[in-house]
């Protein structure tokens, strides 16, 4: 029987998440970048990453930004403002663990954790041409729409959902 376990991350549980990504795109040094600047923030508080676990090895993550000056958020306080509104990114799931679930469960961790923290908004973004991750957005109460931004020359939509 396997053990699903979802926290926030510690700097080994970090370290795993991205070695693994890194890995997975050997081709694209953006990635090696991401891991250094994603781990900074966690550190220094701009961020805080949530994991799930099968034992000891990490199958999913998502990282909340709270901060306006991590470079995904690139000053845009309608997206985060590290008082009131808090960003929903970098939410992932390794492929054999996809569709059971674990994408939700993280999205839950992060915004108990941000509702416990004071937040009021939640955002998220997805490529305007995923229309299934807009849909599971829409469903998860992302329905407020905020702003378009283009990234890497492909639009990208925000939602956002105000939390209890």
């Amino acid at each position: 029987m396997m053990n699903i376990t979802y926290r926030v991350a510690s700097l080994q549980d970090l370290e795993q998440v991205w070695a693994y990504n890194v890995a997975a795109h050997p081709k694209d040094p953006r990635w090696q970048h991401w891991a250094q600047e994603y781990i900074g923030y966690n550190m220094d508080g701009r961020a805080v990453t949530f994991v799930a676990m099968c034992d000891q090895e990490p199958i999913g993550e998502v990282t909340l930004l709270i901060d306006q000056s991590c470079s995904a958020i690139d000053g845009n306080t309608l997206l985060a403002d590290r008082q009131d509104i808090a960003n929903i990114n970098a939410l992932r799931v390794r492929k054999q663990w996809e569709g059971q679930g674990h994408a939700s469960s993280l999205v839950r961790c992060a915004e108990t954790y941000a509702a416990e923290h004071g937040f009021r908004e939640l955002t998220i973004g997805v490529d305007a041409n995923e229309t299934r991750n807009i849909g599971i957005y829409l469903h998860w109460n992302y329905d407020k729409y905020v702003c378009f931004e283009i990234e890497d020359n492909i639009p990208v939509l925000y939602y956002a959902k105000t939390l209890k």
